[in-house]
């Protein structure tokens, strides 16, 4: 009795799916992070995907309050935003190109400048 939520009547609770994307090292981290989640009160299951670093959690409970707890155990850990493969493809290039175009614009205005290192960060 001790381990049921409370929740209250006028309210239409339903359980709902948190994915993460959480860094796991080794199969120790996993471990950890399953007992960290299924000691949650409302949590009815938790699946994590090693290879895929992705953590499922299937519970009655609160998005932030789960990413709180992993987020103990792992700093890094935010919520699973899958974008379109394309959308991410075409945003890198972007991301390359405003690079390259700085670097040069850094270039054309440091001409006398010795250091390259810190030109050409890598």
């Amino acid at each position: 009795m001790a381990n049921l939520q409370i929740v209250p009547a006028g309210k239409n609770v339903e359980a709902q799916y948190v994915e993460m994307k959480v860094p796991l090292y080794s199969y120790g981290c996993e471990k950890k992070v399953k007992k960290a989640l299924s000691h949650r009160r409302g949590i009815h299951s938790v699946h994590v995907d090693y290879k895929m670093q992705k953590v499922t959690v299937w519970g009655i409970c609160n998005k932030d309050d789960v990413l709180a707890t992993i987020r103990k155990k792992r700093r890094e850990a935010r919520f699973w935003e899958q974008a379109e493969p394309e959308a991410a493809e075409g945003k890198v290039e972007d991301e390359m190109a405003v690079a390259k175009a700085s670097r040069l614009a850094a270039a054309k205005g440091h001409r006398l400048r010795l250091s390259w290192k810190k030109l050409f960060p890598l």
